[in-house]
């Protein structure tokens, strides 16, 4: 017997500022779906998902959730309001008893469930909010771009816990590899319509191009066939003008079809101009490293930037990568080593923090009050490239249409953000392209373009991605930083690295085995303990204060009369997670005596 659908729209209708986003928008999320979603930046990707969820009213249609089904949302920006912690919020909704659930999620997420609300960055709230989603495991998950903010490291867990999950879901990324990875099925948003296959993202430009293919040849069709009548009407219509009315009301009809038909969004007109060619040594590092405080960010590095190369870095956030690009341009001094930049560099910096767009400005300020781009006694115009250009064409260069030349920045998307600052860096020459996570938020066609004039580029590139397709396509070496100060450069993008990595391993195990089995030698002993002994000592007293944290949580869930009675299920399960807990407490309390006295002895 087939199961209902989790969640049905029908001729779903919404619009936004007198401008139409959907009209007889329809779709079905049937169990067990693993669905992307997809369509270009402001095609209204997210704010379906938003009506999905039941936070966006549509104007028109119904939405209807399956019996006894639940529909979670990852919220882009969580209220955390009421809440003092991370954890506080990510549990906020569970039983006690499951509370175990976020942990596990964060520590896959590298989420710090202590941290303070109130200093807690963008970021951290974003994973709060899908930790908590992952944690309740509704019946659908509608995911909105979970790999922003994530290093490699943390979109490789998630990646692995969405494959072995049960849990339907609806997918927003911009990562290939992970849209690959994961989805069975594609909803493509387009012109204001859902059209759905059951294949995954790896299939959708093979589909997206021939639906296009087919548009374009139906439209040449109709254009000859609007020519052919309106030749007919001119040269043959006064003597059969009573017989063939019908037929000129048809020619008007295929004009009105032709009218009808809404225009494809183009590409944005993207490019980067290498000015003057730099000296053929770009940037020689020699010994370079950095600590901040007791923390190491880099051991002592070497490392020659030669015209032309494309270098990535990689690694988990907070391993210093965006630290050793400063020092590389020369807008951090390193602690020991020195940095030499070569000739006539002529540089263009995209940060990941979008720090030089002014959210309060319009689209329009923050092009014409740019230094680099000011066209003297002309407040309409920008100078691109060393030509000048009114702001509103150049805007629209980059998919911004007219309306929004005049609305502040932060009233954009994150991809439209993105694009504003391309659009600030590619209006100047350079021959040194520094780019601090571009890809975060970009729709893939504007990614396939960025890649291909990278490709174009007479210039030298250093990039910091975690999306690996990326890394792929444009890397030529990848410089791998994995969180203990030490910078390894390995030829190629990120699957060559991830290759040879594995062959370092295999080699570096095979090696210890041999010295292991010629050399064997007892464990070191310290005050009376192994190492081993030592770190689970240090350890305990943190183990056995998050177990007493858990049964005063749960005591206090049982404290309440009615819990028994009222909800027996919920009752039980909290008195066996209760009684597991105060056992292990226990037993963390009867190890640590035993080592204590054993380093005493």
């Amino acid at each position: 017997m087939a199961r209902a659908p989790l969640l049905q729209l029908s001729d779903i209708a919404l619009t936004f500022g007198g401008d139409p986003v959907f009209s007889n928008l329809s779709l079905v999320v049937q169990p067990g779906d693993r669905v992307a979603l997809v369509g270009r930046n402001g095609s209204g990707k997210s704010t379906l998902m938003k009506v999905m969820a039941g936070l966006v009213e549509a104007d028109s249609g119904s939405r209807v959730i399956g019996p006894g089904s639940s529909v979670g949302y990852m919220q882009q920006e969580p209220d955390l309001s009421g809440f003092a912690t991370l954890g506080d919020f990510a549990t906020s909704e569970l039983d006690p008893s499951d509370a175990y659930r976020v942990e596990m999620v964060a520590e896959g997420l590298k989420l710090n469930l202590d941290a303070d609300v109130a200093t807690a960055s963008g970021g951290e709230r974003r994973r709060a909010a899908l930790a908590k989603l992952l944690a309740e495991a509704p019946e659908l998950m509608l995911l909105d771009e979970p790999t922003n903010h994530l290093d490699i490291e943390a979109i490789g867990w998630l990646e692995n816990e969405l494959k072995t999950t049960r849990t339907a879901y609806v997918l927003i990324s911009h990562d290939r590899a992970f849209l690959n990875a994961l989805t069975k099925a594609t909803l493509w948003i387009d012109r204001g319509e859902a059209k759905r296959q059951e294949e995954g993202f790896a299939g959708f430009e093979a589909w997206r191009d021939k639906v296009w293919e087919d548009e374009d040849m139906q439209r040449h069709k109709l254009n000859r066939k609007i020519k052919a009548e309106a030749r007919w009407a001119v040269e043959g219509i006064s003597a059969r003008r009573k017989r063939n009315q019908g037929r000129v009301r048809a020619l008007g009809e295929l004009r009105a079809q032709k009218a009808g038909q809404i225009k494809r969004q183009g590409t944005a007109a993207m490019e980067f101009e290498a000015g003057p060619k730099s000296g053929r040594k770009v940037v020689e590092a020699t010994g370079i490293a950095k600590s901040f405080g007791d923390k190491v960010i880099l051991r002592p590095f070497d490392l020659k930037v030669q015209r032309g190369d494309r270098i990535a870095f990689v690694g988990p956030n907070g391993a210093g990568k965006t630290t050793l690009l400063k020092m590389l341009i020369g807008e951090l001094e390193p602690d020991e080593g020195t940095i030499a930049l070569g000739t006539n560099l002529d540089m263009a910096v995209f940060d990941q923090n979008r720090a030089k767009l002014d959210p309060d400005m319009s689209l329009w300020e923050s092009l014409t009050g740019d230094p680099d781009m000011r066209v003297s006694g002309k407040a309409d115009q920008v100078m691109v490239r060393g030509n000048p250009k009114h702001v509103v064409g150049y805007l629209k260069e980059f998919l911004f249409d007219e309306a929004q030349a005049r609305a502040p920045v932060r009233s954009l998307s994150g991809g439209e953000k993105a694009r504003l600052l391309l659009a600030k860096i590619m209006a100047r020459h350079s021959n040194l392209l520094v780019l601090d996570e571009p890809t975060n938020d970009l729709d893939v066609e504007t990614l396939d373009l960025l890649q291909e004039i990278l490709g174009d580029y007479d210039g030298t590139v250093l990039l910091v991605s975690h999306d690996r397709d990326f890394l792929d396509r444009v890397a030529a070496t990848t410089i791998a930083m994995e969180g203990d100060g030490k910078a390894t450069a390995y030829a190629g993008g990120w699957s060559d690295y991830q290759a040879q990595r594995q062959d370092t391993a295999v080699i570096e195990a095979a090696v210890k085995a041999k010295q292991k089995s010629e050399k064997p030698k007892a464990e070191a002993v310290v005050d009376g303990l192994t190492y081993t002994e030592q770190h689970r000592l240090d350890e305990l007293p943190k183990v056995m204060e998050r177990l007493e944290a858990e049964i005063k949580k749960l005591e206090e869930f049982l404290m309440d009369p009615n819990m028994f009675t009222e909800q027996p299920v919920k009752f039980q399960k909290a008195t066996d997670a209760l009684v597991e807990r105060n056992n292990a407490l226990s037993d963390a309390e009867e190890e640590w005596m035993m080592l204590e006295e054993k380093a005493a002895s």
